[in-house]
């Protein structure tokens, strides 16, 4: 491929949403209400379960593990769109864009991969459970924390790298951050294959990764059926609704914006769907989680009444 006859974009800008008068104020208002309880919400999950030892379980490392990611992968995104709601379509260093792009699927499919791994932790913990705690020790959960992160952050590398070396002629990228369809958009050049080769690579890893979830929640639901009593049953499927919950939000927009039909993309509704994942998931993460949790909210209480004690 030549690159030599193309003048390359230093610059792309972010067009964003068109939004003008009360709601423009409006959206504002409410997306850094949403970010700062999103970081908030998250930051809280990561302290109770490092400040109380009642917390100190693999279901709730994973979950804190998903906290502080969730914090980065939402600040990867909401100060651009921040950016763009308050002051219109906003400039972009190439370079910047490339490394959003890549930190953003990276946090992605590291996600992607986390899901998993807390899958796995519930099917251990309902069908092994006198093995449980030797299968999933403190040793073994770092182990597959690092693997997460590892696979995420390696497999972002081949969508983003070859994103990053196409040449680009046009500037404005139809979004309010850098994700890969609207910045391939921009491409001097047919990036059909390009395409077709990161909806392979993302297709396939959110595919293999839900399918091993939903083969683990057969075995799950297949051992809790057989448990004698309807409390216990309930008990058990307890515990599991809320990775479900988050599972679904998760898989359902990625798979309709990077996988479904182009015709969400030339419309410009991508850009709604994402904020489904970019903002919404990790605001309603850390609810999901203790909404109905009575373990956290205990952990809390117990906590609260440590900090008075040392208060008086």
């Amino acid at each position: 491929m030549d690159h030599v006859n193309y003048t390359w974009t230093r610059t792309f800008i972010l067009a964003g949403f068109t939004t003008s008068g009360t709601l423009q104020h409006l959206a504002v208002f409410g997306t850094l209400c949403i970010y700062l309880l999103t970081l908030a919400g998250n930051l809280f999950i990561i302290v109770l379960v490092q400040a109380d030892s009642g917390l100190s379980t693999p279901m709730y490392f994973f979950i804190s593990v998903l906290s502080f990611l969730e914090l980065w992968y939402v600040s990867t995104t909401v100060p651009t769109l921040l950016h763009t709601l308050l002051h219109g379509p906003s400039p972009i260093p190439s370079s910047a864009c490339f490394v959003q792009l890549y930190v953003f699927h990276s946090l992605g499919m590291t996600e992607c991969y986390l899901l998993g791994v807390m899958a796995l932790d519930r099917y251990l913990a309902i069908c092994r459970p006198l093995h449980y705690h030797a299968l999933m020790s403190r040793q073994v959960q770092k182990q597959l924390v690092g693997v997460t992160w590892s696979a995420g952050f390696s497999a972002a590398l081949v969508p983003a790298g070859l994103t990053a070396s196409l040449p680009y002629c046009l500037k404005e990228v139809a979004h309010y951050f850098c994700d890969l369809a609207p910045v391939m958009q921009l491409a001097c050049v047919d990036t059909s294959w390009h395409a077709r080769l990161y909806i392979a690579v993302i297709g396939m890893i959110n595919t293999c990764n839900l399918t091993f979830i939903l083969g683990l929640y057969g075995g799950i639901v297949r051992a809790v059926l057989k448990l004698p009593s309807a409390a216990s049953r309930a008990k058990a499927f307890s515990t599991c609704s809320s990775h479900i919950t988050v599972v679904t939000l998760f898989f359902g927009s990625a798979f309709i914006v990077y996988v479904g039909p182009p015709e969400i993309r030339a419309e410009g509704r991508d850009k709604l769907i994402a904020l489904v994942y970019t903002l919404l998931t990790p605001f309603f993460n850390p609810i999901i989680y203790t909404l109905r949790n009575k373990e956290v909210k205990e952990a809390f209480k117990r906590v609260t009444q440590r900090i008075n004690a040392v208060l008086k």
